[in-house]
């Protein structure tokens, strides 16, 4: 299983095997190179620390530097903003975007005939001597009195 730089041929029809057999002949290769002594080791590497975020003109390319310096690496950006959008709809006011505080009479017009049905039920006010029951009877209470406006 020998490693064949020759493999595969030109126009070869290329199968599983032969891709196999390639990659063992390379491997063996790499298991028989002889390990040299070991280095000393590297420095401490403890923290990344993050000293800027700069937002650049759009257009510009984001850059990231990044230094060491014996104990932390250090990294630096710089990101491009996004560029200015369209102006969005008219607001109700007539200026544009989105219209500020509503009124309470532009409020009543615009939940009207919403979940009025819900007014008209009423709360169960008989307590059940059941815990169980009683702790059902108020959560139906409490759902009936959030669907009213």
């Amino acid at each position: 299983m020998a490693f064949d730089p020759n493999i595969p041929e030109p126009n070869a029809e290329l199968t599983s095997a032969m891709f196999r057999t390639q990659l063992q002949g390379l491997k063996a290769l790499i298991d028989a190179i002889p390990a040299g002594p070991e280095g000393p080791p590297g420095p401490p590497f403890a923290n990344a620390v993050v000293d800027s975020v700069a937002t650049v003109d759009p257009g510009q390319p984001a850059v990231v530097t990044v230094t060491f310096d014996g104990t932390n690496v250090r990294f630096s950006f710089s990101i491009p903003r996004g560029a200015a959008g369209t102006t969005g709809p008219q607001g109700n006011d007539g200026a544009q975007g989105v219209p500020g505080e509503v009124t309470a009479a532009q409020l009543s017009g615009a939940i009207a005939g919403t979940s009025n049905v819900t007014n008209s039920v009423a709360t169960l006010d008989t307590a059940f001597a059941d815990a169980d029951l009683e702790t059902v009877r108020q959560k139906l209470n409490e759902l009936i009195l959030a669907a009213r406006r």
